[in-house]
């Protein structure tokens, strides 16, 4: 329709739409007619401006019932929760039928508050209103907004954090690699793992004898001050060795410092001298016995001293459970427990590992605790862990007991904390697998 005439008057007024809309107390129709002035009256304001015509087009009732039906059978435009979602084809039809008797915002008919809107375009003749779109614009009521939250806490799921991103500029972290480094971790441990039968082949030693060795060994390597990495590979060089050579009764205690004298070469900066273990074997062993059997350790491993220990899994674990001084202490606790019995002996290192973090966890929270960046970052759910779990809680409620105490007498030192005198996590002993 033509709003300007140059032939015609100065002011010519715009057509009216037919039927007043009302909203609150006004029409909607005749707030336009009283308040908008003719297109044509204002390009004659202008300096040299010419009329122009505006046209508005108007689409047919049909059409925009067509959109309308569209629109409706969108589930993207239908602003409805999940837990109504089954209501919709029951009151879809009430709803069109509703929407047909008025054109004022009402409230829809199942309960939640949402607004009707009416396109300004979009107007009909008064006897045949035209359908209108539903827009949720406002809030809904509290109870409404309660049951969408709760909704809502179903479906988000628990982020995974970034633990390396503080590491970005520290070069030694190598974040561009590490996690290609632990792929590579998992992938050789299996290499590193022995036989968990591997005793029954020693005609002269059992596996009490190696928990004695292992216990004292714990101990000479608080008393040198070691790092922690050296007591991990000096447990996996005796058992690589012990699966692969027999042993008599007499010797093991050699094997065991010569293991520790390897791992120190490999590990530390600063290594004891031969003639230190030989002073803390109370001269059991001569300087000889100790660079043969150093030579015999080393020949039957083929030199391979580069494996993944449950130390290197543990740095990583710790990491991604955010942990702090307290957890990385009672987590070390716990798998040098681990380390002096024999049966854990049927786990990977990364399980070990994984397992100590989630009993440390555990311990100190009083609840069983394992998120998602944990689950991701180990490769191993919460259910899998258990079993190691439950075990590691059996060892730590006996620490104190029998004659292998020296990992707990190593922890009830101030520089450790005071840890072993935590108490154990008894509830998991309950859990269910």
């Amino acid at each position: 329709m033509v709003l300007s005439d140059n032939n015609n008057s100065n002011l010519i007024r715009p057509t009216s739409f037919q039927g007043g809309v009302e909203m609150g107390n006004r029409k909607f129709g005749q707030e336009i007619r009283h308040n908008r002035r003719a297109l044509g009256a204002i390009n004659r304001n202008l300096v040299g401006g010419q009329p122009y015509s505006c046209v508005v087009n108007k689409r047919g009732f049909s059409d925009k019932q067509e959109i309308y039906e569209k629109k409706q059978a969108d589930p993207a435009h239908r602003p409805i929760t999940r837990r109504f979602a089954a209501q919709i084809a029951s009151t879809k039809q009430s709803c069109l039928e509703e929407t047909k008797q008025t054109n004022s915002s009402v409230s829809n008919s199942n309960g939640f508050g949402e607004r009707i809107f009416i396109d300004e375009e979009c107007k009909s003749p008064a006897d045949q209103p035209v359908p209108m779109f539903l827009e949720q614009t406002e809030a809904v009521s509290d109870q409404s907004d309660h049951m969408e939250e709760v909704e809502m806490e179903d479906i988000v799921e628990e982020p995974i954090a970034d633990i390396d991103g503080c590491d970005l500029k520290n070069p030694l972290a190598v974040v561009d690699y590490v996690e290609d480094i632990y792929a590579f971790y998992r992938k050789m441990e299996g290499f590193s793992c022995v036989s968990p039968s591997y005793i029954g082949q020693q005609f002269d030693i059992n596996e009490k004898m190696r928990a004695i060795l292992i216990d004292w060994l714990i101990e000479v390597h608080d008393k040198f001050e070691l790092m922690k990495e050296t007591l991990f590979l000096t447990v996996n060089l005796i058992d690589r060795f012990l699966s692969k050579q027999t042993v008599v009764r007499k010797k093991l205690q050699l094997v065991g410092l010569v293991a520790m004298l390897l791992a120190c070469k490999y590990e530390e900066v600063s290594v004891p001298v031969v003639g230190d273990l030989i002073l803390i074997s109370d001269k059991a062993y001569t300087r000889d016995e100790v660079l043969e059997m150093e030579k015999l350790m080393l020949n039957t491993l083929q030199f391979n001293m580069s494996v993944p220990t449950p130390y290197v899994f543990m740095r990583r674990f710790l990491k991604a459970a955010q942990s702090d001084k307290k957890l990385e202490l009672l987590s070390f606790f716990l798998i040098e427990l681990s380390l002096v019995e024999y049966e854990m002996l049927n786990f990977p290192p990364s399980l070990l590992a994984a397992a100590a973090v989630y009993t440390a966890q555990c311990t100190l929270y009083g609840f069983k605790q394992w998120n998602r960046t944990c689950e991701w970052h180990t490769n191993y759910s919460e259910e899998q862990l258990l079993e190691c779990s439950k075990l590691m809680v059996g060892f730590h409620q006996k620490a104190a007991t029998g004659k292998l105490t020296g990992v707990h007498r190593k922890y009830s030192a101030s520089k450790f904390a005071y840890t072993s005198k935590c108490e154990p996590a008894n509830f998991l002993l309950q859990t269910q697998v």
